[in-house]
């Protein structure tokens, strides 16, 4: 399963904190998978990775690749934000179901006539110069 890869010549407006736990979860964000973590006691599988099972509080964990397809939850746009994200007013960020069953926050991308809650999305790998992110990108039905 891998997800589309985009390229951004500048660095990510807010890096995210990478720790020795998360750092599989990044390699593999890199490498256009996405992974969370599983709890080898329940099998809860949770994101944003987590040491811990949120479920049932074991310790076990191990990661899971998931498929990147599913549908937006809801979304706003933005703009007016931070001075740091000045460069990318407006922008969309949204909440997105995955069909693995992980609901996650996270920018959208892509040229979306409107984004819409229950439209189809798929997260792409992000890679910008300092690293990679992950973000929503419409899926668009081709016209056969």
């Amino acid at each position: 399963m891998t997800m589309p890869i985009r390229s951004f010549a500048h660095p990510r407006r807010y890096p995210p904190r990478v720790t020795e736990f998360t750092q599989p979860f990044w390699n593999a964000l890199t490498e256009g998978r996405f992974l969370v973590t599983r709890c080898a006691r329940c099998n809860h599988s949770s994101f944003p990775p987590k040491p811990i099972c949120p479920a049932c509080w074991a310790s076990e964990i191990g990661w899971l690749e998931v498929g990147t397809t599913g549908s937006l939850y809801s979304w706003t746009r933005v703009h007016a934000g931070p001075a740091i994200f000045d460069p990318d007013l407006p922008y969309a960020i949204g909440v997105v179901d995955l069909d693995a069953g992980i609901r996650l926050a996270c920018p959208l991308v892509g040229d979306a006539i409107g984004w819409r809650c229950g439209m189809p999305v798929e997260l792409v790998s992000c890679i910008y110069e300092d690293g990679p992110f992950y973000a929503g990108s419409a899926i668009v039905a081709s016209s056969a």
